[in-house]
């Protein structure tokens, strides 16, 4: 089938004609006039910013096809769509837990695992008896819909041992002031100070889970026994959901050896004392081994949406039951009890103004 094309006016959209008098082109709607170098300078960019838009939008399928994978539930045969980076979850029709051993195999397999030491009852009566303790929530946060989307999920995370050499030098500076009658008499003594030292830093965690939104949740019941990690077996993963990283440790390698210094620095001059002050001059810090393992730590979690932008969370640290949390407020409880509040002593001031 033959292409069909419309010349458009640059200005209003409109079909453009040809004037053979004076050799241009005319829009008949906004009357414009432009050269037939104009005119193709203009459908020249519209052409590459159609075929950038395209190749945008096909990317953005590509990317939404990766995102989400269909499996099979080898129970009651229903399909399971899940995202890209969910390793374990359950069929939302059998709720047979299930294992996607795919996920979680080569590059993508993780080398320790800490388990889950608190079960989903025991989780769910503390989260009630923390929650009761709040005052001003919403009935439906701690209603029984809402318990039952309290969850076991393994995050994934690196955990990093690192040695480091360092050395720092400087200018202390040793001040004694003290006074003989009228006159003050003031001291300073400077030295040369330098600090080296072997250091060992161990269990360095950082998130391995760029969609982790509940990051700050996971870091709220931080720290992990990490001494409990256990060599990785899939088996650990039933009943729970599970999350598989999506950030490389080159990724944040630059980042961690950055943080091992600072680290490093800090130790070193706290060792420095006895003096009014120090002005560092010289400094070399370097990181010699690097020991890196991907990990995946259990947190109990529940979230409690209450706008499109706004969501509210329960952690529990799966393993020691330390809990974190930002609650809603209902306004309305709020403002019944500042009523009532309010209500008690107006009547408390009539009466005693009653007898005054």
């Amino acid at each position: 089938m033959a292409e069909v094309l419309t010349h458009k006016c640059p200005n209003c959209d409109g079909p453009l004609t040809f004037d053979p008098e004076d050799q241009k082109f005319h829009c008949p709607f906004c009357l414009s006039i432009f050269t037939e170098e104009e005119v193709t300078n203009f459908e020249e960019k519209q052409e590459e910013a159609r075929t950038i838009n395209e190749a945008v939008i096909e990317q953005e399928k590509e990317n939404e096809k990766a995102a989400m994978d269909l499996f099979v539930c080898p129970n009651c045969g229903a399909e399971i769509v899940t995202d890209a980076t969910t390793a374990a979850t359950y069929c939302y029709f059998c709720h047979n837990p299930v294992v996607l051993s795919g996920r979680l195999s080569g590059e993508f397999l993780p080398n320790k695992l800490v388990p889950f030491a608190i079960g989903k009852e025991a989780a769910t009566s503390t989260f009630l008896e923390w929650v009761k303790k709040k005052k001003f929530i919403p009935n439906d946060f701690f209603n029984s819909e809402q318990i039952e989307k309290l969850t076991g999920v393994y995050f994934p995370y690196w955990t990093i041992k690192a040695m480091a050499n360092g050395e720092l030098s400087g200018l202390g500076t040793s001040l004694r002031v003290w006074r003989v009658g009228d006159i003050e008499y003031t001291e300073t003594k400077q030295f040369d100070v330098t600090r080296k030292g072997h250091l060992i830093f161990k269990n360095l965690v950082k998130n391995a889970l760029s969609k982790n939104t509940q990051q700050k949740m996971v870091e709220s019941v931080q720290p992990f026994p990490l001494d409990k990690a256990i060599d990785f077996r899939s088996q650990y993963l039933a009943g729970f959901q599970a999350e598989k990283r999506d950030i490389a440790y080159a990724d944040i390698k630059a980042e961690v050896d950055t943080e091992f210094s600072g680290y490093s620095e800090e130790l070193l001059r706290n060792s420095i004392n006895g003096y009014t002050s120090f002005q560092k001059k010289h400094q070399h810090i370097s990181i010699d081994k690097v020991e890196n393992a991907y990990m995946l730590l259990p947190v109990w979690l529940v979230t409690y949406r209450k706008s499109s932008d706004k969501v509210f969370y329960y952690a529990m640290n799966g393993q020691t039951g330390k809990t974190s949390g930002v609650l809603p407020i209902s306004y309305k409880k709020l403002g019944l009890t500042c009523l009532g509040i309010f209500i008690f002593l107006a009547i408390v001031f009539m009466i005693g103004g009653y007898f005054l």
